[in-house]
């Protein structure tokens, strides 16, 4: 099938868009990709039976070969022929084997517990081998443009109104903050994402026939596969979901914060803001008739995306309900999953790009700043003249901004020249006399806590990249 031939806009024009990208992530959440760990499961299975002496490692051997040639198109050519998924890959690779080796394919295992930890395998690989570099890549150049921006000042806005003056690189930090606590998240629950080798119904009923520690035999299969059981090596034939659940939600809130950060910058571009712009490209069109437009488009695409798959997490959560120790009602909505992962990385990839495309207007912003400055200073009069001792000082800064209003004249002018105040604002030091007069001088901590959330999380980040290496 042609690509532009296929049902899904995320497989023809954003994950299948990009030939490097789609290479990058094909082998984690293609269908190829998913029988390929069923089969890498099987495998281990015949490796841990070897071990206790069940079959020979000869017969692991060729299980393992014929493990690795088994093709995603064989096994759905076989399940058109009998319908079920998993015994076709066993007919496949028992087709590949010797007679001798053939017993031991599948042997004391149930369906859920090689799609189970396959699943459970591939999401840990897809997460610490693609996302998290990328999600820390993204990470790392926030925490650049933090850096590089800790002391130009712009305004603070609350309700979509100038507040009081920040600085860009501390708006920035707020975001280095947040998705760092979820790379960390992400890094936790991908680890603790569990499998099994429990049988039919989960309690061990056919290992227990040939062992009194069957247990032993899942601990041993698994950590093959660098994946833990349950804590209590209980299921109802399927893994507990909720390992799976934790990973999905922390995927799934990055995600908003990533929608949320591109939503801000977005706003910043708009013509009236302009604190925010695109490096000219004469190459690029944003417009079909208005020449002159260059658009926000990667942003307003990430939140875009963010809608149609941030909804995916109630699906999750649906999943977790089974009736007694199995159904097929999550069968083949658990199999979308990927798609999350899918267009959340993609997102995390365009973010990268449009920080390169980025320009910061740090005069527009000092402009947007001079627009209310007069006003912002509001806030330091009260605070200052009330901590000094006036007893009516919220009152009657509300007045001198009433005045503003009536005269046209600015917050500062009015305030040196009311008598009411003079003896609180004589006692001002030079500091705070200068953050009354220059608004650029009242942004706090702005530049410190930038340069500490950087420091903060640059190393706590770089812990994480090393453990997924």
């Amino acid at each position: 099938m042609e690509l532009y031939e296929a049902v899904s806009p995320l497989d023809f024009r954003y994950y299948g868009g990009s030939e490097a990208f789609m290479k990058k992530l094909l082998p984690y959440v293609s269908e190829a990709a998913y029988v390929k760990y069923q089969a890498k499961v099987e495998a281990a299975l015949v490796r841990t039976l070897a071990k206790h002496g069940i079959c020979s490692h000869d017969i692991a051997d060729e299980v393992e070969r014929a493990a690795t040639a088994v093709t995603a198109a064989e096994v759905y050519e076989e399940q058109a022929r009998i319908r079920h998924n998993i015994r076709s890959l066993v007919n496949v690779m028992q087709r590949k084997i010797s007679p001798k080796a053939r017993p031991y394919v599948h042997l004391f295992a149930t369906s859920a517990d090689i799609l189970d930890t396959a699943s459970a395998l591939r999401f840990k690989d897809l997460t610490r081998k693609v996302v998290l570099p990328d999600l820390i890549e993204f990470e790392q150049r926030l925490i650049e443009l933090a850096r590089a921006h800790a002391e130009t000042v712009q305004i603070g806005r609350t309700h979509g109104q100038h507040a009081e003056p920040i600085t860009f690189g501390y708006a920035l930090a707020l975001y280095v903050s947040r998705i760092g606590n979820r790379i960390e998240l992400i890094d936790q629950t991908s680890q603790n994402l569990r499998g099994q080798f429990s049988g039919a119904v989960g309690a061990f009923n056919g290992l227990s026939l040939i062992t009194e520690n069957p247990e032993q035999i899942e601990a041993d299969l698994l950590a093959q596969l660098g994946l833990r059981p349950s804590d209590t090596h209980t299921s109802t034939q399927c893994i507990e979901p909720e390992f799976m659940t934790d990973l999905a939600h922390a995927i799934t809130s990055t995600y908003t914060i990533l929608a949320n950060f591109a939503d801000d910058i977005r706003h910043l571009y708009r013509t009236e803001i302009a604190e925010i712009t695109k490096k000219y490209n004469p190459q690029l069109v944003g417009s079909s008739t208005m020449p002159h437009k260059l658009n926000p488009e990667t942003f307003e695409n990430v939140k875009s995306l963010w809608k149609a798959f941030m909804p995916r997490m109630i699906t999750v959560y649906m999943d977790g309900i089974l009736e007694h120790q199995r159904d097929l009602t999550n069968s083949a909505s658990s199999r979308f999953l990927t798609e999350l992962f899918t267009a959340f990385d993609y997102s995390i990839y365009r973010l990268i790009r449009a920080l390169d495309e980025m320009e910061v207007k740090s005069e527009n912003m000092r402009r947007n700043l001079e627009m209310s400055a007069g006003d912002t200073v509001a806030e330091p009069i009260y605070l200052l003249t009330a901590y000094y001792g006036f007893p009516e000082a919220y009152v009657h800064t509300r007045e001198l901004i009433a005045q503003v209003h009536q005269t046209g004249r600015t917050l500062t002018e009015l305030l040196w020249e009311d008598e009411t105040m003079r003896p609180f604002l004589d006692k001002l030091t030079d500091a705070q006399r200068e953050a009354l007069r220059d608004a650029t001088r009242y942004i706090g901590a702005s530049v410190q806590r930038t340069h500490a959330t950087c420091d903060e999380w640059e190393k706590r980040v770089r812990r994480v990249l090393a453990s997924c290496e």
